[in-house]
């Protein structure tokens, strides 16, 4: 019999705790806005997972995993002839490009990660149907729910504690005036740094986000912790509807403060530019 509901009302949570207590076998299957995610489960733990927007062949996720370069991956595919992941699997590690673990411990990765995704959404139609297997050419693996469940609990709270601090993605940020960090030890992550050139009062952080390509729940991240450094603060926005952002600094920030010497943004960028 089929479990069938929304996450709204039943949670992604209550579903892994069920399908593990029991020691299901199944596929669950959960339709957002945007995407559909199918997450496959043996004896009550997680066997496979993919997502209808993204390449979820051996060779893909390898090339995502970086194990591949971007040359390796195409060479790959335009030789791959309808080979299966197992028939490929099998070849790369006879070819000794990678050992059965590599290629194991990245697709956990590779799933657990599809599965967490689905802790990010609070609404979605959801069904499990039992005695539904992976498809038979791809590699499983068998990996405990216990920590995928307390890591996703953790995501909950920390995105409910983000939404309570941004609660909206129209709003803008932009640099304070004088910056309350020591600029000689900032050290910002990859995602930060991809965010900084598109701070400015004429970007929400949704076009931010879009043309950043992080999630909802990532930009919230990063832009909390901007605030929290002293480095940006949150306005209302003065975006022009259907106008893309764009990497740009205001024009006191471009001329420099002759009194002040290098504000801390000039300064970013100038870090930007030599790495």
């Amino acid at each position: 019999m089929a479990i069938k509901g929304n996450l709204h009302d039943f949670t992604l949570t209550q579903l892994l705790n069920l399908i593990n207590l029991a020691q299901k076998t199944g596929t669950l299957v959960v339709e957002g806005s945007n995407e559909a995610i199918e997450v496959f489960f043996t004896d009550g733990k997680l066997a496979y997972a993919q997502t209808g927007q993204e390449d979820n062949s051996l060779v893909g996720i390898l090339h995502k995993s970086q194990l591949l370069s971007s040359a390796q991956f195409r060479g790959i595919k335009a030789n791959v002839n309808g080979m299966s992941d197992k028939e490929l699997g099998l070849l790369l590690i006879n070819a000794n490009y990678f050992s059965q673990q590599d290629i194991l411990l990245s697709l956990q990765n590779h799933f657990v990660d599809v599965l967490n995704r689905l802790f990010t959404w609070m609404e979605g139609f959801f069904q499990f149907e039992t005695d539904v297997s992976p498809p038979e050419d791809k590699i499983t693996v068998r990996v405990n729910l216990e920590n995928i469940i307390l890591e996703g609990s953790r995501q909950i709270r920390e995105l409910e504690h983000l939404e309570e601090e941004i609660p909206s993605l129209e709003i803008g940020v932009k640099f304070v005036d004088r910056p309350g960090a020591n600029v000689a030890n900032l050290k910002l992550s990859t995602e930060e740094w991809r965010v900084i050139p598109y701070i400015d009062p004429k970007n929400t952080l949704r076009q931010i986000a879009k043309v950043t390509e992080l999630t909802d729940i990532e930009i919230r991240q990063v832009i909390y912790s901007l605030v929290q450094a002293g480095i940006v603060e949150m306005v209302r926005s003065i975006s022009h509807q259907g106008t893309p952002p764009s990497p740009r600094l205001p024009d006191h920030i471009v001329k420099g403060d002759k009194e002040e010497g290098k504000s801390l943004i000039f300064r970013i960028i100038d870090r930007i530019r030599s790495l």
